[in-house]
């Protein structure tokens, strides 16, 4: 699926007489459009016959629910960066999509949803499956639809990919009556675009970037926090050429995993509640903090107050608003980023930029990172830590990762070290479980050179399980490792540390028969027993020498495959800063406590 925000692929033509839902496909070609995720029903059926018609052009892909077809479209949207487009029906059909479409504003992801609208005459009347989407979706899109004119189609669909992919991404919503898909009328498509009022492309003038060059320069103790429009914008490349040109340390939020490498000497990994310890550390200590793409996220803060409490503070962004937000910053630019740091780089390179000396800082960051890595005390179990790394090693860190919600969505990113932007692909902001396994359909669509493994949860992975179907019949070849410990384990991590182990509806198994892992019997759903039910290879593991060959077949399969990793439900991840606070509260591993303790701290 691609966007041309003004040029659309085919050009205007006279036109014969058209259906409205004739003119929607035809309108979606036009803007490159090779797959819709999309349920039927009775509001949509004119939509789902016109896309029958044009079955050799465009790939109707059905969902086994209409939210499972939501996250389909947002992996494939986040795995390209072109908008993903979903359709369905009126009613619980469209209600089944707003979590996608909130999860997609949330993480500033390009989404076109469709819906089917009851007939115009009966809006308002409480007519079967009558909801107002439109309504209902206000706070979570960027903009919305409801169509009255099957002549304003072509129109709408342009603006509404334009909207969805320029400036600061996000859901766009098209509602049409089902009397509006079935009018007849000749269409008129143009190549041009006039959105009054909406100018997404937006630069920042050469005196504030000059103003961030000098603060560079004068800095001693400088961090990049980078956050996902870093990647909206297609800037990695340049982030990683400003990285190597001034020296700075970078981390990034979970929504910018993988916009710089990783693996890199520079990168120290991602920050947060359970980032690492030099992140947060760095961050705390800095004197400049350069914020790209980023929205001071609590998740990322803890108490706000304190976040880069001795630091000047830049925050380029390509939306306003999110200026003081969050955190009241000393420099606040509104930019693309990627024609930020390239005229950043333009302008040193005029005014001959030198490099502030940053070895002492250098020193202390990287015996952080000796100090305090990731790390997990031994067991006789597989730890759901080590999964991951026999994941990392076998798929030599080159795999799309997608997750679902809780302790493996924090583990996975902890684990397996990312090159590359849109590799790592999650719901962040919505924290949606369920998300993992449908959004590694739509990835693996969009990127079927590559390998996309869904590392989930048994209750993420639960929520969305009928989407095995899609993958069977439609030869999807997304794997999903589950990290199988019977309970709710984040809500359980938070159990133990705050509400004295209390359980509180967290156990997902047989409450009468969990144990250790050792305890199979207990086991509960079986998930290899399901997987099969729907045509999928399955395996399940729990002793740790069968690990590697395990994770190795699931790598070779050529299909769908579901690994089933027993792991206890005891693990916690690791460090922690619990919310609302600083780093100086932060949870660590027993020996980390003992190294803090002895003065090895901020």
């Amino acid at each position: 699926m691609s966007s041309t925000s003004q040029n659309p692929t085919v050009a205007p033509q006279k036109s014969t007489a058209m259906i409205g839902a004739d003119i929607l496909v035809e309108a979606l070609l036009r803007q490159g459009v090779d797959t819709v995720f999309a349920y039927p029903g009775g509001a949509s059926m004119e939509m789902h016959q016109s896309l029958v018609r044009r079955q050799d052009e465009i790939r109707t892909i059905l969902p086994r629910f209409e939210q499972g077809g939501g996250f389909m479209a947002a992996g494939y949207a986040r795995a390209t960066g072109k908008p993903g487009v979903c359709m369905a029906t009126s009613g619980p059909g469209a209600t089944n999509l707003l979590t996608a479409i909130a999860d997609c504003f949330m993480d500033s992801i390009p989404l076109i949803a469709i819906t089917g609208q009851v007939p115009q005459h009966l809006i308002g009347k409480s007519a079967f499956q009558e909801t107002d989407v439109f309504g209902m979706t206000l706070s979570a899109v960027k903009h919305s639809y409801l169509v009255l004119d099957a002549a304003e189609i072509p129109k709408i669909v342009q603006e509404a990919f334009f909207i969805a992919s320029t400036g600061r991404p996000g859901p766009v919503l098209i509602d049409i009556p089902k009397d509006v898909q079935q009018k007849r009328t000749i269409p008129e498509f143009s190549e041009t675009l006039d959105l009054i009022g909406y100018h997404p492309h937006k630069k920042a003038p050469d005196r504030e970037l000059i103003e961030v060059i000098d603060l560079i320069e004068e800095s001693s103790k400088p961090v990049l926090y980078v956050g996902g429009g870093v990647i909206s914008s297609n800037a990695s490349e340049e982030l990683y050429r400003f990285v190597q040109r001034t020296g700075i340390p970078i981390t990034t939020t979970l929504m910018g995993v993988g916009a710089y490498p990783e693996t890199d000497d520079l990168s120290m990994k991602w920050l947060g509640m359970h980032g690492t310890v030099t992140a947060n550390y760095a961050v705390a200590e800095s004197d400049a903090l350069f914020a790209f793409g980023a929205r001071f996220d609590d998740r990322v803060t803890g108490l706000v107050s304190k976040f880069a409490e001795h630091a000047q503070i830049v925050h380029i962004d390509i939306d306003r608003s999110e200026h003081h937000k969050n955190k009241i910053v000393q420099y606040p630019i509104q930019s693309d980023l990627k024609y930020a740091l390239h005229r950043m780089l333009e302008l040193m390179a005029e005014r001959r930029f030198k490099a502030p000396d940053l070895s002492a800082w250098h020193t202390k960051i990287n015996n952080w990172k000796e100090e305090f890595p990731f790390t997990y005390e031994a067991s006789p179990h597989i730890l759901p830590q080590e999964a991951v790394e026999a994941l990392y090693q076998l798929t030599n860190g080159e795999a799309i990762i997608t997750t679902g919600v809780g302790q493996h969505q924090m583990w996975a990113p902890q684990y397996y070290n990312f090159r590359h932007p849109r590799s790592f692909l999650s719901s962040l902001g919505l924290g949606t479980m369920g998300f993992g396994y449908p959004a590694a359909l739509g990835a693996k669509i969009a990127r079927p050179d590559r390998q996309v493994i869904d590392i989930d949860g048994d209750g993420s992975f639960l929520m969305n399980i009928q989407e095995l179907a899609t993958a069977e019949v439609e030869k999807i070849h997304a794997k999903a490792m589950i990290l199988n410990n019977q309970h709710l384990g984040m809500v359980v991590q938070w159990e133990d540390r705050f509400y004295e182990g209390v359980r509180a509806q967290t156990i997902l198994g047989d409450p009468n028969n969990i144990g250790s892992p050792d305890n199979l019997p207990g086991l509960y759903p079986d998930y290899v027993k399901i997987s099969q039910g729907f045509g999928i290879k399955a395996r399940r593991v729990h002793k740790k020498e069968e690990l590697l060959d395990a994770v190795g077949e699931m790598l070779d399969h050529d299909g769908p495959y579901v690994l089933d990793v027993i792991v206890p439900y005891s693990e916690h991840v690791l460090p922690m800063i619990p919310a609302g606070r600083t780093v100086d509260d932060m949870i660590l591993t027993p020996d980390q406590q003992v190294k803090l303790e002895k003065g090895d701290s901020l």
